[in-house]
This record gives C-alpha cells, structure tokens and sequence, in this order.
C-alpha cells in the first residue's frame, strides 16, 4: 500500500507539473499571438497553431474561454514584472530614490519586454473599464506619495493625482514604442525621473 501511495503521489506531481508547463505554454502562445495580430485576430485556433497543439481542445481544457485565457496572460506579465522590478524599487530608503527606481525599472521592464508589451496594450484597448492592477498601483503610489509628504521627503501636492500622473507617464511609452520602436526609453526614463523630482519636491 506505502508503494502504490508513493507511486500515486509521484504521478499527480508528474500531470501536475506537465499542465502547468502547458498552461504557460499556451499563455505564451497566446500574448505572441496577440501581439502579432491583434486582440481580435488572436483566435484560439492561431493560437494552438503557434503553441504546436493539435487542436484548439487543449486550450479549451486548461482555460474557460478567450476571457480567461487573457486573464492569465495579463497576469502572467504583471508577475514577471513585478518580480523583476520590486527588489530595484525595496533597495531604496527615500520616498525620491525609490520613486526614481520605480520610473526606471518600469521603463526598463518595457524597453526588454517589447512583444508582451505590445499583447498588455492590445489586451487592454479591448477591455472595458479600468483593470484591477491599474488600480491598486496608483492605490500603492497615492500611499508611498502621503508617506514620503509625511515624512518630509515631498512637497505639497494631491498624491493621487501625482500618482495618476506617474502611472500614465509610464503607460504613455507602450503606445509611443509600437509607433516609433526605435524610441530611446533610457532618455525617456530620464526626462520622466527629472520632471517628476521636480514636481514632487519640497519648495
């Protein structure tokens, strides 16, 4: 009995990683496949087509429709990002230096995820309303404006219309960079981190 449990137990991890790795190859699938045609050319067939699936069952199986499977593929990058960006912005002790670290890790995430990037803005020309993720970051950065004021570190401003402000700014270079690729987004986070060290600062 010990043997086949063990046994039993070993196959469920198997399958259990297996459609994992099948997850994420179709939710990559998915944002080329987007980013390549656009949200609405972004059928489940050309998808499984470009994630070598025999059919489009596979998807069908792993995801409850083209909503959920978007889902997903948003999620997906905002993880990565969030990953890549929150030890660069955490090092930092001030509210300037780490308002400075959140504008270039942003930029800097966008410059070298230019394909998932572009399936992001696709994805959310076609949404309707506002994303839960667009909220709770200007929630985070309304925060970290009210802290850094009540700490001394900023001057007086609204903080919610700053951290709209800084959000949009970031969200701005997505629809630049698919019309101009050639855009120099370390210049672009330049600007961006003197223009708002000025209008955050203490007079």
């Amino acid at each position: 009995m010990l043997m086949q449990a063990k046994s039993s137990s070993s196959e469920q991890s198997a399958r259990s990683f297996i459609e994992s790795a099948r997850r994420a190859q179709i939710v990559r699938a998915a944002l080329d496949t987007i980013a390549e045609l656009g949200f609405a050319n972004a059928s489940f067939a050309k998808i499984a087509k470009r994630a070598g699936l025999s059919s489009t069952g596979m998807i069908s199986y792993h995801f409850d429709g083209k909503d959920d499977l978007v889902t997903e593929a948003m999620r997906d990058v905002l993880t990565a990002a969030a990953v890549e960006m929150g030890p660069r912005i955490h090092a930092e002790t001030s509210g300037p230096a780490r308002l400075r670290a959140y504008l270039e890790a942003n930029i800097a995430f966008i410059a070298e995820h230019p394909t998932d990037m572009k399936a992001l803005l696709e994805i959310l020309r076609n949404s309707t309303g506002e994303p839960a993720w667009f909220l709770q970051s200007i929630s985070l950065l309304e925060e970290a404006f009210r802290e850094g004021q009540r700490a001394g570190e900023f001057g007086e401003f609204d903080p919610r219309v700053m951290a709209i402000t800084v959000r949009q700014a970031i969200d701005g270079l997505h629809a630049l960079l698919a019309a101009e690729p050639q855009t120099d987004t370390a210049a672009y986070a330049q600007q961006l981190v003197r223009i708002f060290a000025l209008a955050t600062a203490c007079s």
